[in-house]
């Protein structure tokens, strides 16, 4: 395999489901070219303990235009935020991809649907920049894995990156991805009893995230990520629930009507979910979170839509709560990443989580059927 990126089983314990080792040459060399790289984290654009900031997203539009970066760097709620107004400002679009090699995302799931979007705007441009991932966490200081080459799916993480050894290892229904490596942190500081459970007995480190083969017959297509492990849950018939999947298949078949979503259902007869309209449709809803019988309709097109995709029903959404309250950084619901602590939010909502399953429904619950 002198051809290949990765190869499996080398030194590794037999508990290992596999060990996947990234080699010298699985990155091609970058160009030795100036690059124009933009972020717009410096810009202050991104989410915050009220969402979206009025203004600040146009602010961000604005030095893009300025700006034209060929390397662009943002998480799936920045995305989220900035398409829309591109997709309305074709002067802005054609600035922001005039230059564009690479649109970079991390630090949570994007959306199918966001991506395709992403994409189709660039190529009703006339541009050929790619969109592109690399998954990782602070411990990994902090990559792991990169997506070099072309993908389509926007849950592809790509494979490790020279040097670092990955493990995959079977937790409860699911795979968890494992990693060892020089750039991993040897443990915490003045904190022994954190390293002693980060750690296995292999010296790997427990990230939490759940990951599976793009393609069982091609290791070299790529991991694709399945979420967070302590994220997922059991239905009342003992079916599991994984959130980092069904999260971004629900926004995605939203199709821009919602920012994010609050997988729910721990113990429950089905999965409902409570979810935050995008900015663009905060005024069709009451002060209730009531929406209008126009987006009513949609939403409930938009469960049926995802139940017709199939996967029974762990992977389709019966009701939605629509809220008005918005997430909580200071609370801990979302990251400064932009990325909803799923737990945090039915903990700290769990009577919002009672009244999505109340009957009959509340004025601000969508129903699919």
């Amino acid at each position: 395999m002198s051809n290949s990126c990765a190869r499996f089983g080398r030194s590794c314990p037999s508990s290992l489901l596999n060990c996947w080792i990234g080699c010298p040459g699985a990155i091609p060399s970058a160009a030795a070219t100036t690059s124009t790289w933009y972020s717009p984290t410096a810009d202050r654009c991104g989410s915050t303990t009220a969402g979206i900031v009025p203004g600040l997203v146009e602010r961000t539009v604005a030095n893009l235009r300025e700006v034209r970066p060929n390397l662009y760097f943002n998480v799936p709620a920045g995305y989220a935020a900035l398409l829309p107004l591109l997709e309305r400002e074709p002067a802005a679009a054609r600035a922001f991809l005039d230059r564009l090699r690479f649109a970079f995302f991390a630090g949570a799931g994007l959306p199918q649907q966001l991506w395709e979007r992403l994409d189709a705007l660039a190529r009703s441009h006339g541009s050929d920049m790619r969109i592109t991932a690399s998954w990782g966490s602070t411990e990994s200081c902090p990559v792991a894995t990169s997506v070099h080459f072309t993908t389509e799916r926007s849950d592809c993480i790509g494979v490790p990156v020279p040097g670092v050894e990955l493990a995959l290892v079977p937790v409860a229904n699911t795979t968890e991805a494992r990693l060892r490596g020089p750039n991993l942190t040897p443990g915490y500081h003045r904190r022994p009893d954190l390293a002693a459970t980060a750690f296995d007995e292999h010296g790997f480190f427990r990230t939490g995230d759940a990951v599976d083969f793009t393609d069982s017959r091609d290791p070299l297509a790529g991991l694709i990520f399945r979420g967070r492990i302590a994220e997922d849950f059991k239905l009342a018939t003992g079916t599991f629930v994984t959130v980092g999947t069904l999260r971004p298949r629900l926004l995605s078949a939203a199709r821009g009507l919602l920012n994010d979503a609050v997988i729910c259902g721990e113990n429950a007869e089905y999965v409902t979910a409570l979810v935050w309209l995008h900015p663009d449709h905060l005024g069709r809803v009451d002060a209730d979170g009531a929406p209008d019988g126009g987006l009513r309709d949609e939403l409930r097109v938009a469960l049926r839509r995802l139940a017709d995709e199939g996967g029974g029903t762990s992977q389709r959404i019966e009701r939605v709560a629509i809220s008005t309250e918005p997430r909580s950084a200071d609370a801990g619901e979302i990251t400064d990443k932009g990325y909803i602590n799923q737990r945090a939010v039915r903990s700290r909502r769990d009577h919002d989580v009672a009244q999505v399953y109340a009957d009959p429904c509340p004025v601000q619950v969508v129903a699919r059927k």
